[in-house]
């Protein structure tokens, strides 16, 4: 399993400092929720802060758009280079041409859905993405509680994209702890987001281990 903490649990006071922590902690992405107070209710951060991270991060940056026009905050994002850049398709009309604009730019697109999306309304898009992201919580706020309907969606969806493009990976994101991981991994999960609970941890590196089943 690979493991991507998520910043919005950070010390924002001390952002540079947790972000280097969690990857010489052993993380494999650093996690990066970027809102526009649309299209959910929360206010995070823009490129400047995103900037900081990525000059203290070794490891690739894993940015999940929760906002309303995803083409300008792609375009905002893409100078930083990030492994990933993940968009909403409740969001998006044009998911197909989006996806494209995001590879060209030398990123790999990934799409999210939230916890009400079934995986079948991204089937035919399932061959252009290299990740699809699950929602296990409501969007726009972290520490909240995992939803257990995500396994089973998250196994229709392995389902699917052992047909479609086995190398898409699947990740998933909210209220994901060492007591739930080993059931999103029977499932066919690839990565998980973690935010509260790797830095409420008492120990970073433990944290993120307890997650790498």
């Amino acid at each position: 399993m690979l493991v991507a903490p998520s910043i919005l649990s950070a010390d924002f006071g001390h952002l540079a400092r947790d972000v280097e922590a969690i990857c010489e902690a052993g993380c494999d992405l650093v996690h990066v929720d970027v809102m526009d107070g649309h299209f959910v209710p929360n206010l995070t951060i823009g490129p400047v802060v995103v900037e900081a991270v990525a000059k203290a991060a070794t490891r690739p940056l894993d940015i999940h758009l929760m906002v309303e026009n995803n083409t300008f905050f792609v375009d905002l994002f893409a100078p930083l280079k990030p492994g990933y850049i993940s968009f909403h398709i409740e969001e998006e009309k044009h998911p197909h041409r989006l996806i494209q604009k995001i590879r060209n730019l030398g990123i790999k697109p990934a799409i999210v859905l939230n916890p009400h999306t079934p995986p079948e309304c991204i089937e035919f898009l399932l061959e252009d993405l290299d990740m699809v992201l699950l929602m296990s919580v409501n969007p726009g706020f972290g520490g909240q509680k995992f939803i257990p309907s995500v396994i089973e969606k998250a196994a229709r969806l392995k389902e699917m994209i052992q047909k479609r493009n086995p190398k898409c990976l699947i990740e998933v994101d909210g209220g994901v702890n060492d007591k739930n991981v080993h059931k999103l991994k029977d499932a066919g999960v690839d990565v998980v987001v973690a935010g509260s609970y790797v830095f409420r941890h008492e120990s970073l590196s433990r944290a993120i281990e307890s997650l790498k089943v």
